[in-house]
């Protein structure tokens, strides 16, 4: 990101280098932060979520990704771990979870046999994920935390609703489908997969960053909001 500053994947989110991004992902199937790392759940996001917005999601192994990817949620808490052998955490919800609508609209733009293809849900137990973020991830005194007994702070605050709302909307448009555990009031609003912000912000956002960068002259690369 600057001159004796930190190298890893979240910069290639940023910079986006294509090439550089597809030597992350490991043997596992997800993506570590430099080369020869460990595959984790946040730099797998940043990962695919770069590709995604360069057009080139090709050039990574998708069927190893999947294949890491789903696994990465567990069977007993229903929560999402970052690594392989390490414990759920509730931040997980997002950095994982958020992975997989990119998955399906990559294999769907990819000409995948969308029989294969659900047409209702993401390749994840979204009901399990919204139970392990209601029953084990709210503070009594408000705010989401890791798992009980940690403290609550807005980072797990701010991913934890964000998987939540992975976990309750598919995808968008026409194909929209809304699960969700528990009171009706549980509901949140639709998050976009890449940008991280309510969908309905995402086109105003784009449109003004369009006219901006001819006027900067800096290219911004944009994904589709119907996801």
């Amino acid at each position: 990101m600057h001159s004796g500053g930190e190298v890893d994947i979240r910069g290639a989110y940023c910079v986006a280098s294509s090439e550089w991004i597809v030597s992350c992902q490991t043997y596992e199937g997800g993506f570590g932060g430099c080369p020869d790392l460990e595959a984790h759940g946040g730099y797998s996001f940043c990962g695919l979520a770069a590709l995604t917005l360069l057009g080139r999601a090709k050039l990574c192994n998708m069927d190893n990704l999947i294949k890491w990817t789903v696994n990465k949620q567990m069977r007993y808490e229903g929560g999402f771990q970052g690594r392989t052998n390490k414990l759920v955490d509730g931040c997980y919800s997002f950095w994982q979870g958020g992975t997989f609508p990119l998955i399906h609209m990559v294999l769907a733009m990819q000409n995948t046999d969308v029989s294969s293809l659900s047409a209702e849900h993401w390749l994840f137990h979204q009901e399990a994920l919204q139970e392990y973020l209601l029953i084990c991830c709210q503070h009594q005194g408000g705010g989401l935390v890791d798992k009980p007994g940690k403290a609550r702070d807005y980072y797990h605050t701010c991913y934890c609703l964000s998987g939540m709302s992975v976990a309750q909307h598919f995808a968008g448009g026409k194909l929209s489908h809304c699960y969700v555990v528990g009171h009706p009031d549980n509901e949140l609003k639709a998050t976009h997969p890449v940008y991280t912000h309510w969908s309905e912000l995402c086109g105003s956002c784009k449109h003004a960053l369009q006219q901006t960068s001819s006027a900067c002259g800096f290219f911004i690369a944009t994904a589709s909001t119907e996801i």
